[in-house]
């Protein structure tokens, strides 16, 4: 498959992921939990089908490893997804979510010991300040919104602040998965198959400590209103819908990374991620109406500015520029 159609698998299944996901949270919050276990679901059986062969193929990195690695991965996703359920608006999720250079930098520059260029530096001082931007403006609606009472405002505020303080311990625990997966393909070589796979596929057992939670949402998603499905013409109720097409999408989304990271630079897979995030919070705020005010927009315009000076796209871009007038000057 070529470059072209790993970006287009990528644009159409991470934004549909995002709005299937913003389908479901606006009807029902909390229901992380069920959405996080579905997607492992079925990215376990795929892998277990097609890169394990129904288990027969031994791991090429050993599965010890692996269990250290799950057990951040599990915790990354329930928390993220979890973090939806403490009126964290789905712009501000994204916006957030958008910090992880600054988590990559700041644990590699304590347990790496890397050095970073000045332009660097600069670039995750704009992250950090577009995100706090954000933050401070959305905090600003909670408590507009909970102007009744102010024990009330107050409760919805740190009710809010919980979620804030669960996304950036997701987004540091995140940046050290990173760090360990890297150290580890150093050693025993690239397999993001297989760890897709082993990622997906032990943290299984782990959802039984939130059964009751996703069996609640199964009965309450089974009793939302039927629906139609196109094409097929089978009637099943509408939140099983916006679930399914969220689980082929996340997988879509997931497959379109792995094939770009194989056929392009990491440059490249950086720069096509940040654009489709940008145009993931153009869709939700556009098409959801979320509340976005002109702080926010400032703050949005700052975090991706941070985060294409970071991928050192503007220097690529000019040194493209200067490949074809470098020949025609060969040529005279």
């Amino acid at each position: 498959m070529g470059t072209v159609a790993a970006i287009l698998l990528v644009f159409v299944g991470c934004c549909s992921n995002v709005v299937s996901l913003e389908l479901l949270v606006r009807d029902f919050p909390g229901c992380g939990n069920i959405v996080t276990f579905a997607q492992f679901v079925f990215i376990a059986l795929e892998g277990f089908i097609f890169e394990t062969n129904f288990g027969r193929k031994k791991p090429a990195i050993p599965v010890s490893n692996y269990v250290i690695m799950v057990t951040m991965f599990f915790t990354v996703s329930v928390i993220n997804n979890y973090a939806l359920n403490f009126n964290i608006a789905m712009p501000l999720h994204m916006i957030f979510r958008s910090g992880s250079l600054i988590a990559n930098m700041i644990l590699g520059i304590i347990i790496l010991k890397k050095r970073y260029s000045a332009s660097k530096y600069l670039s995750i001082a704009l992250i950090s300040a577009g995100i706090f931007t954000c933050t401070i403006m959305s905090a600003r609606q909670v408590n507009v919104a909970n102007e009744g009472s102010e024990e009330q405002g107050f409760y919805a505020f740190m009710h809010w602040l919980v979620g804030i303080a669960m996304l950036t311990f997701a987004l540091l625990m995140s940046a050290r998965m990173g760090i360990f997966q890297e150290t580890l393909y150093k050693q025993y070589g690239k397999h993001s198959k297989e760890a897709l796979f082993y990622n997906h596929c032990l943290p299984l057992p782990g959802f039984l400590l939130l059964s009751t939670d996703i069996y609640n949402h199964c009965v309450h998603f089974s009793q939302s209103a039927p629906v139609v499905v196109p094409v097929i013409g089978v009637t099943m109720p509408i939140m099983w819908l916006y679930l399914l097409i969220n689980v082929i999408t996340q997988y879509v989304c997931i497959r379109g990374v792995f094939i770009l990271t194989t056929e392009c630079a990491s440059l490249t897979v950086t720069l096509v991620v940040t654009l489709r995030k940008f145009l993931s919070l153009i869709f939700s705020i556009l098409y959801f109406q979320n509340p976005f005010t002109t702080w926010h927009w400032v703050g949005t315009a700052v975090v991706f500015m941070g985060t294409l000076l970071y991928t050192e796209v503007w220097s690529s871009v000019q040194a493209a520029l200067r490949r074809p007038a470098v020949k025609e000057k060969k040529a005279e």
